[in-house]
């Protein structure tokens, strides 16, 4: 799938609202500076925030942020760099002299990108005080995730932005789209001529996706109280992944055609209702700071999804997140229909899952096949063994530095466009209101009982197993 631009050209500058804020510590500065070390970024890049900090302060949390990331300073120089291009400005959203200040601090930049990396909330302030200002003009801007919390507030932040930027301007960022693992999905979908005849309705029984979390709310309980497992990760994230797995193949190589497919996927999204849900609370979640002692705000979610569409008409999508859950870990199980006549009695299904594609997205990305082989001997008794496709590759653009260099680029393949926004929010807005309580279940566990019983109609949930993978391993 080839990427071409907007047409507006490469930004010719790069502003961070939220510069002193946890997502530039941990995330944006790390990959702009990965940027810089490969000669993708040389554009001024402008912090904003409203800390009553100055530029020398700034400089020393990049170098703090570069020093606690994974990789750690390992070129002075191009630290050096990053630090050069950088400039800030100081002061309250809601103040137009705000605005008067970054328009001096941009120059003469024709082409700035405006990086939102501040609270949902924030974001009408600051896009309708861009426009105000005369700052929108030529310029593009980049939302951070979530976009909305309901169907209403997606189509009010969708109005405020389509006032100011036009729709091939706004750049809503979700970082999982980014990661290399997700946009391999798509290239084994179409690069692959084996998969076509069986990738529907015949031949797949059931689809499974698992992104899970060893760990909590970590400190953000306040955050997780307006947002919870489904808005969280389940609505952006993994609908996202399904989109992939189930659209159509583009008529054309380019990202027009693209968000086309997989707006139709979201369209074909049967509503969910309150039997197609499981939501659970880890113990323990109501006495972290900021919580209510009350709350019935999930920290895991299950739900049955159904995509009526030609091609997957009847098959169902289990879909789970989680916090406190054994594993960190994300994977997809594509899991195939048994073969129409049982001849050999050890592979009937209630002997274990069929043939079936495995999709690891992290950690240690992989893509493996699992099939049936014979054992020696003169009985017809065999196992399931999974063949390894895939592993992990050297040198992967981190999702971050990936979708701020096509951002900057004006390439909008990675981003979500604002009728896909919507889309997928019609889907989940019966349930949003309208569900059970939350099941209490333990840490280290997978979840409530409860996610076991949706899915029992079609088997078993997948738990990731993070063991080594080899061709000749028996499957899980």
């Amino acid at each position: 799938m080839s990427k071409s631009a907007d047409g507006a050209g490469t930004a010719d500058a790069l502003v961070l609202f939220g510069a002193t804020g946890d997502l530039a510590h941990k995330m944006i500065f790390p990959a702009l500076y990965a940027m810089v070390k490969r000669g993708a970024l040389g554009v001024p890049v402008i912090g904003i925030a409203h800390s009553k900090w100055d530029l020398a302060q700034l400089h020393a949390r990049v170098r703090d942020s570069i020093a606690h990331d994974a990789g750690g300073i390992d070129d002075e120089a191009a630290l050096g760099r990053l630090i050069a291009l950088l400039g800030y400005v100081d002061g309250d959203y809601n103040n137009a002299g705000t605005f008067k200040a970054l328009k001096r601090a941009l120059g003469g930049a024709e082409r700035p990108a405006y990086y939102l990396a501040i609270p949902p909330a924030l974001f009408g302030t600051v896009i309708e005080a861009l426009g105000r200002a005369g700052l929108a003009d030529g310029a593009r801007v980049i939302v951070e995730k979530p976009f909305g919390r309901d169907l209403a507030s997606a189509r009010e932040l969708n109005r405020v932005a389509r006032s100011v930027f036009p729709e091939d301007s706004i750049f809503r960022i979700d970082h999982f789209l980014g990661k290399e693992e997700i946009m391999n999905l798509l290239y084994f979908r179409f690069a692959n001529s084996f998969l076509e005849p069986i990738w529907n309705r015949n031949y797949v029984a059931a689809i499974q996706i698992t992104l899970a979390e060893k760990f909590g709310v970590e400190g953000r309980g306040a955050f997780y109280e307006t947002a919870g497992c489904l808005r969280d990760v389940i609505q952006n994230h993994l609908f996202q992944v399904v989109a992939l797995l189930a659209m159509e193949p583009p008529t054309y190589r380019g990202f027009g055609a693209l968000h086309s497919e997989k707006l139709d996927v979201f369209k074909a999204m049967r509503p969910l209702g309150a039997r197609d849900v499981v939501r659970g609370q880890f113990a323990g979640y109501r006495s972290e700071p900021g919580v209510a002692k009350d709350s019935d705000v999930e920290t895991f979610c299950a739900l049955r999804l159904f995509i009526d569409s030609w091609r997957w008409a009847g098959v169902p999508w289990y879909l789970r997140s989680g916090k406190c859950l054994p594993e960190t870990a994300s994977e997809i199980l594509v899991e195939l229909k048994p073969p129409p006549q049982q001849l050999f009695a050890d592979s009937a299904p209630t002997r274990g899952p069929a043939n079936y594609l495995r999709f690891r997205i992290s950690p240690d990305p992989a893509i493996a096949l699992a099939a049936r082989v014979k054992r020696p001997g003169e009985e017809f008794v065999g196992e399931q063994r999974e063949l390894l496709l895939l592993d992990a590759q050297p040198n992967e653009e981190a999702p971050y530095e990936r979708l701020l260099g096509d951002a900057i680029a004006g390439d909008g393949a990675l981003f979500t466009r604002e009728a896909a926004v919507e889309a997928a929010w019609a889907v989940v807005e019966p349930i949003l209101a309208t569900h059970h309580r939350a099941h209490p279940y333990k840490s280290g566990t997978w979840g409530p009982k409860q996610a076991d019983k949706l899915i029992a109609p079609n088997g078993r949930w997948h738990n990731p197993v993070l063991a080594d993978v080899t061709s000749s391993a028996a499957a899980p």
